[in-house]
């Protein structure tokens, strides 16, 4: 995807730290990533160009609109991810004419008054960094709950393995307190500095702000301020405890050392398992639902001593939740699919996924379920996806999160899937899939030669139908055609015990596998029965892709174990396939689905 990053700001902030982190790994990740803002202070891997969001008088507003647009166009920009009002605000209206999603991340309160309720300025959705902002956005701003979701400030959790720490050795007691010395951090940080700089038994030194304040000048004797320090985590290992909040306070935790949680709005105190969920909550002190900020000042000196003797074992612990919360690669795992959501949702167009069966020459053929369409009728549509220049892909080109470049203006994908493996696949549909130059997918059975499970259907017999056999699958393969796994027996698979669902699951997968002489990449639930607990086996057995048949959300990366698909039968004509190939067929489905069942 190509993304452009928004920020504002005229020196290092926690969302630059936030945006700046997400750029380069969004990068690693295969995405192309974009940053504008007033000043950029954190190295990146990202391109930037300044725009300066805080001049915020009309005629600037017009420039920066103008700017945003031009970037749009000349990177094909898909998502704007803002992480400022400053910013989005701007960005908001450049998304809406260039008609792509906006996507903000609020990394504190807002501002609650009346031009605020009128242009919220938000954009399609809303990350926030802790449940505080979000209750305060959904209470205070009348954001649709919907719309909004907390996302944890990522953290680069291999940075911090403990393999990779040095012992430092520690000759008296350091209390770091990092953070910035203006605004309401530093009143803080005073605030803190004014009770802590007259104790002798520990020293003190202040991390953050470009300059020291005039007022901060009478600690200067007692105090040492560092500024801004490039190595933080080591100057956070070195310490004895930290004070501080928000990214700060995570990044002590992962160094194991005491955190002393206080922020703009709230102490919290030492934080310790049993008060992890309140601190989370408030990201570490800085967001209260409280109109006023709520500090226990006479509580630090007791709450210093109990850092100090915080037992080494609970800090570990503590370690591992912190890691749950804030892994980057889970977070921005989410965020990737935010983004696609809202891309698909704004264009109204995904990536159609196609279900065939049969490929049959004459009416004689047709069996009695009716899964089948004509030679003439496959000739026909695969002669109109050539017509209008689709490009067929498999699995195997979707692989390290390539299903992100379905979005890029040069690509127009299709994806073609078989069920069960026919023989007919071969006769009928592989020459035609050739002289198109086309791939697809084909879901196949082990250990059976004939569609026995709908032969032995005793409600409903089908007709016998052979299966494929090696030679056959050896030679589509050596095209280009993709075989996945579709059990052993053909089961409803909701309706077996786990057990017998791994048995057709894995040892279908392994048997396949020996088949054919290739893994298996995507596994396709027969009958489309499934259920979270069959879900969870394909990803067990290796499937790095499920397809379902009329489940699933109508976004392919939503859910990559229950992908939904259009099923094409003998009853749709040319229309009828230009319609559930337009890549909008869902979106209409969907709607039509939710109406007959009474959904609003």
């Amino acid at each position: 995807m190509n993304i452009l990053m928004a920020l504002s700001q005229l020196e290092v902030t926690g969302a630059e730290v936030y945006g700046t982190v997400l750029s380069d790994e969004l990068i690693r990740r295969g995405n192309k990533v974009y940053i504008v803002s007033d000043t950029l202070t954190k190295p990146t891997n990202a391109q930037y160009e300044k725009i300066e969001f805080n001049k915020r008088k009309l005629k600037d507003r017009v420039s920066q609109v103008r700017k945003l647009l031009k970037i749009i166009k000349e990177k094909d920009i898909q998502v704007v991810h803002a992480h400022s009002r400053a910013s989005s605000w701007s960005c908001a209206i450049a998304c809406r004419i260039a008609k792509i999603p906006l996507i903000t991340t609020i990394h504190g309160r807002q501002p609650v008054h009346l031009s605020r309720k009128l242009v919220k300025a938000f954009g399609d959705y809303s990350l926030s960094v802790c449940e505080n902002i979000r209750d305060h956005i959904v209470n205070d701003l009348k954001v649709k709950p919907e719309n909004i979701t907390v996302l944890r400030n990522m953290i680069n959790t291999k940075e911090y393995q403990k393999s990779t720490f040095t012992d430092i050795e520690k000759n008296q007691k350091v209390i770091s307190i990092i953070g910035r010395l203006s605004g309401p951090k530093g009143d803080v940080t005073y605030n803190l500095l004014d009770i802590l700089h007259r104790r002798k038994d520990f020293k003190i030194q202040v991390i953050g702000g470009k300059e020291v304040p005039a007022r901060f000048k009478k600690f200067t004797g007692n105090v040492e301020f560092l500024g801004y320090v490039n190595n933080v985590s080591e100057k956070i290992r070195e310490s004895s405890i930290v004070i501080g909040a928000g990214r700060v306070a995570v990044e002590a935790i992962l160094c194991e050392v005491p955190v002393l949680a206080i922020g703009e709005a709230e102490s919290v105190g030492i934080v310790t398992l049993d008060r992890l969920n309140t601190a989370l909550k408030s990201n570490f002190g800085d967001i209260s639902l409280n109109h006023a900020p709520t500090f226990r000042w006479t509580d630090v000196i007791p709450e210093i001593d109990k850092g100090f003797n915080i037992n080494k074992d609970d800090l570990k612990t503590l370690r591992e939740r912190v890691i749950e919360e804030f892994s980057i690669e889970s977070i921005v795992e989410n965020i990737e699919k935010v983004y696609q959501r809202e891309i698909v949702k704004k264009k109204k167009y995904e990536m159609p996924v196609i279900m065939y069966h049969r490929v049959i020459k004459n009416e004689s053929e047709k069996g009695v379920h009716g899964t089948y369409v004509t030679v003439e009728q496959f000739e026909e549509q695969m002669k109109y996806l050539k017509k209008k220049g689709y490009e067929t892909v498999t699995f195997k080109e979707l692989l390290n999160n390539r299903y992100k470049q379905r979005f890029d203006k040069d690509k127009k994908w299709i994806m073609l899937t078989f069920d069960d493996g026919y023989k007919d696949n071969y006769e009928n549909a592989f020459p035609i899939l050739k002289k198109y130059q086309f791939k697809g997918i084909i879901y196949v059975l082990d250990g059976i030669e004939y569609n026995k499970w709908d032969v032995d259907n005793p409600g409903n017999p089908e007709k016998r139908f052979t299966l494929m056999n090696q030679e056959e699958l050896l030679e589509m393969q050596n095209y280009g055609i993709e075989f996945g796994g579709h059990t052993s027996t053909h089961p409803r698979l909701a309706e077996l015990s786990t057990e017998q669902v791994k048995s057709e699951i894995i040892n279908s997968k392994s048997n396949i596998e020996k088949i054919i002489g290739k893994e298996l990449l995507s596994f396709a639930y027969p009958y489309g029965s499934l259920n979270e607990e069959v879900k969870r086996i394909p990803q067990e057995a290796g499937y790095k892709f499920a397809v379902a048949t009329d489940s699933g959300s109508i976004v392919f990366s939503d859910d990559l174990f229950e992908i939904r698909r259009i099923g094409i039968f003998p009853t749709n004509n040319l229309f009828n396939f230009k319609r559930k190939v337009s890549g909008k067929y869902n979106f209409i489905k969907v709607k039509r689905e939710e109406k007959s069942y009474g959904k609003k």
